[in-house]
C-alpha cells in the first residue's frame, strides 16, 4: 500500500518491529517500526509515512497515550502492555484457584493508569463456592462492578457486553481463566472473521506472546493480552499506592493526619473502618503487600 504524505493510523498487533495497523478507513495493512528507540505497543496511535525505497509502510511516531496499562518486568522495570485503553477488565475464576492479590494489583494498575476497570468472574457453569462468591462480594463493596459469566451461554453475556460497548477494553488475568474463550463467545461469527485478518497478515496471531486488538460487533474494541502468573504495577511512591485502592476514597480525608499511609498511624479513618469491617481485611492486607512491593522498587528518596 502506498501513502501519499504522513497519516495516523492505530497499532493492533504487535510482533516485535512488526505491527499491524487500523487505518482510518478501518482496513488493515501491515507496517515496520522505523529505528531502534521507537517503542511501541498494541492501541497506540501513530504517525506513519510510505518508505519510498521499498513502498512498505513505517511506524515514524508514537502520539500522546490518552491512558496505558504497565507492568515491572523481569529487570524491575516498568513496561508498557498496551495504551489507550478506556477499560480494564479483570477476570478470575476458581478453576484455576484465582490469586486475589493479583486480581488487586490489576485493579490497582487500572487505578494508577486512570482507567476505569470492571471484574468478571468466567465459567460460572461451574459453579461458585462460599469463598469464592465472598471474593467477589469484596470486589463489589469496593466499587466494582461484577460480572459472572458462562462463556457458553449468550443470556449469561448480555450485561457484560453493555458495558464493552464504545470502550477499549482490555481484558488481562491468569493463565487459564479463559481470556481467549471469552473474546470468541464476545466476538461470535465476528471471531471467525478476525483468525482470517490476522492470518492474511502473514504474521498469525499468538495470544500467549502478544496482544491484539480486535472490533466488537457492537461498537468499541478489546484487546485479548497473554495470561500470566503475576503482575505488579510500575514503582510508584507509598502515598499513590493508596490512591489505587477505590475503596479508600471515602475515607482519605477523615484521617488525622493528610500524608497518612493507613500502616499504623493514629487515627487513620481507614483502618479504623478495616477493624468495623467497612473495608476487606484481605484488601487492605493485600495494599500493605503493594506499599513494601513498591518500597523494594523504589529508591528510599522516592518512596514518599
Amino acid at each position: 500500500m502506498s501513502v501519499a504524505a504522513p497519516i495516523t493510523a492505530r497499532i493492533v498487533e504487535c510482533y516485535g518491529r512488526r505491527v499491524v495497523l487500523e487505518l482510518t478507513d478501518k482496513s488493515r495493512a501491515q507496517a515496520e517500526v522505523f529505528g531502534k528507540r521507537l517503542k511501541v505497543v498494541c492501541g497506540d496511535h501513530v504517525r506513519i509515512e510510505d518508505n519510498p525505497a521499498t513502498h512498505a509502510l513505517q511506524v515514524m511516531e508514537v502520539l500522546p497515550r490518552q491512558s496505558h496499562l504497565s507492568r515491572i518486568d523481569n529487570r524491575g522495570q516498568a513496561e508498557v502492555l498496551a495504551a489507550n485503553i478506556t477499560q480494564l477488565v479483570v477476570l478470575l475464576s476458581e478453576q484455576p484457584k484465582a490469586d486475589p492479590y493479583i486480581v488487586d494489583r490489576y485493579l490497582a494498575g487500572a487505578e494508577l493508569g486512570e482507567m476505569k476497570a470492571i471484574v468478571v468472574a468466567t465459567k460460572a457453569d461451574l459453579g461458585f463456592s462460599e469463598s469464592f462468591i465472598a471474593l467477589l462480594k469484596e470486589y463489589g463493596n469496593a466499587g466494582y462492578a461484577v460480572f459472572n459469566v458462562n462463556m457458553h451461554d449468550e443470556q449469561s453475556l448480555i450485561a457484560l457486553r453493555d458495558v464493552l460497548k464504545d470502550e477499549t477494553s482490555m481484558l488481562v488475568g491468569e493463565s487459564g481463566v479463559g481470556k481467549s474463550t471469552l473474546t470468541n463467545a464476545l466476538l461470535g461469527n465476528h471471531a471467525q472473521l478476525t483468525r482470517e485478518l490476522s492470518n492474511a497478515t502473514g504474521e498469525g496471531r499468538h495470544t500467549t506472546v502478544s496482544s491484539a486488538m480486535t472490533a466488537l460487533p457492537p461498537g468499541g474494541a478489546l484487546i485479548d493480552s497473554p495470561g500470566v502468573r503475576d503482575y505488579a504495577p510500575p514503582p510508584v511512591n507509598d502515598l499513590q499506592v493508596g490512591f489505587a485502592w477505590r475503596e479508600f476514597r471515602h475515607y482519605r480525608n477523615k484521617c488525622k493526619f493528610n500524608n497518612c499511609l493507613h500502616l499504623r498511624e493514629p487515627g487513620c479513618a481507614i483502618i479504623t473502618a478495616m477493624e468495623k469491617g467497612e473495608i476487606s481485611a484481605r484488601r487492605y492486607e493485600s495494599y500493605k503487600r503493594l506499599i513494601n512491593l513498591m518500597r523494594q522498587l523504589l529508591p528510599s528518596h522516592e518512596r514518599r
